[in-house]
């Protein structure tokens, strides 16, 4: 491979690390301090759209090594979209199935997106986010096709799989530190299975142990597809408390409204989980008024739409009558 003229052997090489990193962008007119150097690191460069690339590649990786997966034993996984979405890419680059056992209320473009990918879906009544709950719960369901049908799936648990964590210690973590020149002095992420900002903020402690580590979480009873407040976290086992500086509570609702101002005064065309993350360093940037910070933006606004369209009202003005499918 060479990252100078951009010519790859396969789509595995264009996967990030070190020297090939997803870029920081500068946010500048929704910025509210100019002592406070502002970044979002845009992890929609990746592959398949999104920050869950990286740990879907590890997982992957770790069930290839212990020979796990191969022509006829594919991979399971309970996902809200993205996870699923490059397990599946990635298995099928390398001839493996996936089945992907989905919560109704995930945007129906990312339940496409699965499909056009290859993957197999079971689509289950559940939370958002997949929940360890009884019944047909997307990962207890997951786990019973691993155990029922343990010669064709394997499952990589991205809420218990340490390789999760392990990539992000090995590529977000030092990419942001060598962009940054060891300069930042706040990360500021989302909260999901927690393989973000425990890989990430692992090896950027190990770098500066006074780096703030802030969590943005949305608001009970939320609508923002991959992400978990505090009270849901009970599901993975990656979360780490001890280095987490604050958690802020976002209203929702802002998730949408801010995604839409990125898109429309930065040109950052970003998705519900970065307009969170966007409102959370605001807060943090008006109190603390000088500092260099890092955004990890998940993933971009286009397996939004639906959902940007039912909270965003002006959206769904002009769009003309429905057209039909004759």
């Amino acid at each position: 491979m060479n990252h100078s003229t951009r010519v790859y052997n396969s789509v595995f090489e264009l996967l990030p690390d070190v020297d090939n990193p997803t870029p920081l962008v500068r946010i500048n007119r929704l910025n509210p301090s100019a002592q406070f150097a502002l970044f979002a690191k845009l992890e929609w460069y990746n592959p398949f759209g999104s920050v869950k690339d990286r740990a879907a590649w590890a997982m992957l990786k770790d069930l290839e090594t212990r020979g796990e997966v191969n022509a006829t034993r594919g991979i399971v996984e309970p996902t809200s979209g993205n996870t699923g979405l490059s397990l599946a890419a990635l298995a099928g680059a390398r001839g493996y199935r996936m089945r992907a056992v989905v919560p109704n209320r995930v945007p129906l473009e990312k339940k496409l997106l699965l499909k056009i990918v290859g993957a197999e879906l079971d689509v289950v009544s559940d939370e958002l986010c997949p929940a360890p709950g009884l019944g047909d719960g997307s990962i207890n369901l997951a786990k019973t096709h691993a155990r029922a049908q343990s010669d064709r799936y394997a499952m990589p648990n991205q809420y218990e799989n340490p390789a999760n964590v392990e990539a992000h210690f090995r590529t977000t973590g030092p990419e942001i530190w060598r962009q940054t020149e060891g300069r930042i002095t706040h990360l500021f992420v989302s909260l999901g299975t927690c393989g973000t900002v425990t890989g990430t903020g692992r090896f950027l402690r190990s770098q500066n142990p006074r780096i703030r580590i802030v969590a943005v979480q949305p608001s009970p009873g939320h609508d923002v597809p991959g992400l978990r407040n505090v009270e849901q976290l009970g599901v993975s086992k990656l979360f780490d408390p001890s280095l987490i500086d604050e958690i802020l509570e976002i209203d929702y609702e802002l998730a949408y409204t801010r995604a839409l101002e990125l898109c429309r005064q930065e040109g950052l065309l970003a998705g519900p989980s970065s307009g969170l993350i966007l409102e959370g360093a605001r807060r943090v940037i008006e109190r603390d008024r000088v500092g260099l910070g890092v955004m990890i933006f998940p993933d971009n606004v286009f397996k939004y739409t639906t959902n940007l369209c039912k909270h965003v009202r002006e959206l769904q003005e002009g769009l003309g009558p429905p057209q039909s499918s004759a």
